[in-house]
């Protein structure tokens, strides 16, 4: 398991470290979905990788409190996303950002990983 939350310890950038992050605007909207409805500290952030979409992979976003045993942990900016060990290889250093514009509101992944998305952002290819 890594985790972003030891960055300062290790004398490198969060930004340095591989893992999934997170953007102060996506941060925010988290945490008020997460108490808008009703969810506790034990709750987290789980993003993953499903075959569809026009592009052949699409995202995962949810909430929520199981771990399972070959689970990737990380923290970034005090929130706890994980992801399944499968997904990772196709979001190692992505950050999940978050827009309310009149272009696409919601939230949105960074993946340096595609090498073609769709239109709407929410399917990759690799």
């Amino acid at each position: 398991m890594s985790s972003v939350q030891d960055a300062g310890s290790n004398g490198l950038s969060i930004s340095a470290l591989p893992g999934i992050h997170i953007t102060d605007k996506a941060k925010s909207k988290v945490e008020q979905l997460k108490a808008e409805a009703g969810l506790g500290e034990d709750y987290f952030v789980r993003v993953g990788v499903v075959g569809g979409g026009c592009s052949g992979l699409s995202y995962k976003l949810d909430f929520d409190n199981e771990s399972q045993p070959t689970d990737q942990v990380f923290e970034d900016k005090g929130v706890k996303i994980v992801t399944d060990l499968k997904s990772f290889l196709y979001l190692c250093d992505t950050e999940l950002d978050f827009s309310d514009g009149l272009n696409g509101k919601g939230f949105h992944f960074v993946n340096p990983n595609a090498s073609r998305t769709c239109g709407c952002g929410e399917s990759f290819s690799v």
